[in-house]
């Protein structure tokens, strides 16, 4: 059946929608039929909850929002345009902007909302039924966090899968493809937990929220966690030669949780799968391709302009494990999965250390990640998807073969000081 675009109406009070079972915040760009299609999904629901649906609008203030009644029915959804402060350009990472999160969150809690979704991704050949997907387990299982299992390509959210998939994995026991979505369903316990902590920020205390935290918070608190699965994510263009200030604004946030959270992960056993929902969507034929010889050549300038940075993070072992590798043909060069890992945790250190100044020593991992990519791209050439998902294994199971390392050097950093 055609779903009708929702027409704009004379507007109420926004005191008029007073509760909520489940919000929904919009960031990704829909258009009205894309919102009513939305509504019209969401009024499926289980239990036929009451549905706000959170329309960004920038230019409004909260005491300004609008409202607009969807659907017309014993469960109405109702659509209001609500500041999604900070929300990110359409297609853009908000891997590390508390803004719209918060704002969502915020909201939940305005309404009294049992759970809350943040929807920041358009999908490929998804229809807005997977915003439905996402929500179900909240109101049907009582679930705490609900992440997607996106349908993967190659070269798409490689820092997802090269650093904070595995990492996430390593540290806190669970297999979770997308710890950070952007997409995520929350329930009201880990929402108020996330608000709490905002809040403490506030006043006087040293926990600033990012979307870094909420995953890492969910699962040292042991709630509930399950993964949907869902079609191919789209992202933006890469631009590989110009990606350390977005490596330092993602890995930031990553590493300062680490720090906040060692007491956590330090204890946590070998990682097991969470729950997954549906079936794994099946890709069509993968054909994305990297420039590996600008990523060497972005290796080989580190190697030459970067060592006095890298020899105060990085052990002298690495650093010539490093130097043998610069001096391969391009067609040759591999980087070990024990290697990576160990630069990861170095540079994790170094920042918990503030070794340096943490901005500048995020954008310096930059030459050591794009030789990561060359050498992923080499072991990924005419492979399938099985393949990627084998080879994406072998680099999580390294991630938790090295937390021996890491967790030595955590406790005693003075034990190897460059």
């Amino acid at each position: 059946m055609e779903v009708q675009p929702i027409p704009e109406q004379a507007q109420e009070k926004p005191e008029q929608v007073d509760s909520a079972d489940l919000v929904v915040g919009v960031i990704a760009e829909f258009d009205q039929e894309g919102l009513a299609a939305i509504c019209e999904a969401l009024g499926t629901l289980p239990g036929s909850p009451r549905v706000v649906v959170l329309r960004d609008d920038r230019a409004a203030n909260p005491g300004q929002s609008s409202v607009e009644t969807a659907q017309p029915s014993a469960s109405p959804c109702h659509l209001i345009r609500w500041p999604l402060l900070g929300s990110a350009t359409p297609g853009a990472p908000v891997v590390g902007t508390s803004g719209p999160y918060q704002s969502v969150f915020a909201a939940s809690e305005k309404f009294g909302a049992r759970a809350c979704c943040v929807i920041a991704s358009s999908l490929e050949t998804a229809t807005p039924g997977w915003v439905r997907e996402l929500a179900q387990p909240l109101v049907e299982r009582d679930l705490d966090l609900v992440v997607p299992h996106y349908a993967r390509r190659k070269f798409e959210g490689l820092l997802n899968s090269s650093i904070i998939s595995p990492l996430t994995r390593c540290l806190y026991g669970k297999r979770i493809q997308n710890p950070m979505g952007p997409d995520l369903g929350v329930s009201r316990r880990l929402f108020q937990k996330m608000l709490g902590a905002e809040r403490g920020a506030g006043a006087g205390g040293n926990r600033a929220y990012s979307l870094a935290s909420v995953t890492p918070t969910a699962l040292c608190e042991n709630l509930q966690i399950c993964e949907v699965q869902l079609a191919p994510r789209i992202y933006p263009p890469t631009d590989w030669m110009n990606i350390s200030s977005l490596l330092a604004q993602i890995l930031g946030p990553i590493f300062q949780d680490m720090e906040r959270n060692a007491a956590c992960w330090q204890r946590m056993r070998p990682s097991v799968s969470v729950p997954a929902i549906g079936e794994p969507v099946v890709v069509s034929q993968d054909t994305g391709t990297v420039d590996i010889s600008r990523m060497m050549e972005s290796f080989q300038l580190g190697i030459r302009d970067l060592q006095e940075i890298w020899e105060l993070v990085l052990p002298p072992s690495t650093l010539l494990e490093l130097r043998k590798l610069a001096r391969l043909p391009s067609e040759q060069f591999r980087m070990p999965d024990e290697l990576w890992v160990r630069i990861v945790y170095d540079f994790a250190l170094a920042h918990r250390l503030r070794t340096i100044n943490r901005d500048h020593l995020l954008k310096s991992m930059t030459p050591l990640y794009l030789a990561w990519v060359s050498s992923y791209a080499h072991d990924l050439e005419n492979a399938g998807r099985t393949s990627l998902e084998e080879r994406l294994d072998r680099l999580s199971v390294a991630y938790e073969a090295g937390k021996t390392y890491l967790v030595s050097r955590w406790r005693w950093p003075d034990r190897f000081n460059p």
